[in-house]
């Protein structure tokens, strides 16, 4: 059986170190190609991703968008519309995956050709899970990561036993989706948005899980990239006010932008200081409990070793 190629595609606005690491990362583990589509202008790293034969670059400026009605005000419109773009067109993987730049794909077992290979000839669309990063308390890039369990009683359980102050009200104790992404089969014209697709009516038709390739997610990797992204995620991302409570089962039923507003306005940036340091830190007493729970993992990512390998 031959190997299905497959790639993956992100809109990005990010640092070149940043952007090179995501693509480095995903060219080691087998990437036939990775779609860059630049929110920003971003010369610089334009040039150094231009430069390798298994990138494709678009720089979405004015006049992308100009010849697309216009430029859509939301980051997750902008995203939606670049990735149908990569998947209209001509096909050059039979897999495409939509993931964000600080998130990162980690085979467990077999690579991810071997896991998409396995997969039977109805299935369109397959979904990974996220990984949450912890941040090292000595400093330096996170290596440990927090899971969820996929039954939401359970998962919130759990989150309230690892999290005990403020756990019950994250979904698994996790300040970002849980949702995780999609590899979509290529060539079937399927719509796609960020977490699901549609094939005419069917959503996610034929959709498999991918329990043995997970998806590290550095949503939080240290408390001055988070507290520096913080105004803009309750403004207008993952923190927005219009998301919809996911916690479930024992929570108090609120949204991530209430519950981080409601430990603000009690305590300012000393609350969610406190907040970061129980949710977000790879504390030995938060490891310790996440080991007890089935719920720890540890994925050291290494971009700079795959940066060299790939871009010097």
């Amino acid at each position: 059986m031959t190997a299905p190629r497959w790639g993956v595609t992100a809109t990005v606005k990010a640092p070149p170190r940043a952007v090179l690491g995501f693509a480095a990362h995903h060219l080691d583990l087998g990437a036939h190609r990775v779609f860059v589509y630049l929110d920003a202008e971003a010369p610089e790293t334009e040039a150094r991703l231009a430069a390798h034969p298994k990138l494709r670059v678009f720089r979405t400026d004015d006049d992308w968008w100009q010849k697309r009605g216009g430029r859509p005000a939301k980051h997750q419109e902008r995203q939606t519309r670049n990735l149908r773009h990569a998947l209209d067109r001509r096909a050059e993987v039979d897999w495409l995956a939509h993931i964000d730049v600080d998130e990162f794909l980690w085979p467990r077992e077999n690579s991810v050709a071997e896991e998409l290979a396995a997969l039977p000839d109805d299935c369109l669309c397959a979904r990974t899970r996220p990984l949450e990063a912890l941040a090292e308390p000595s400093g330096g890039p996170p290596v440990h990561f927090k899971a969820f369990h996929l039954d939401r009683t359970r998962r919130q359980q759990a989150a309230a036993r690892v999290f005990p102050t403020w756990g019950r009200d994250l979904p698994g104790g996790f300040l970002s989706h849980v949702a995780g992404k999609l590899f979509l089969r290529t060539g079937h014209g399927l719509r796609a948005r960020i977490h699901n697709a549609w094939l005419g009516e069917e959503q996610n038709p034929g959709e498999r899980p991918l329990p043995c390739i997970e998806l590290c997610h550095l949503h939080a990797p240290d408390w001055e990239t988070w507290i520096g992204q913080y105004r803009y995620r309750l403004k207008a991302g993952a923190y927005r006010a219009e998301l919809t409570p996911q916690a479930g089962p024992g929570s108090r039923n609120l949204t991530v932008h209430a519950l981080l507003s409601e430990i603000e306005a009690a305590a300012g940036e000393d609350g969610l200081r406190a907040f970061f340091e129980e949710v977000c830190t790879a504390t030995p007493e938060r490891l310790a409990a996440l080991a007890r729970e089935g719920l720890l993992r540890r994925c050291d990512l290494d971009l700079d070793a795959r940066i060299a390998r790939h871009f010097f």
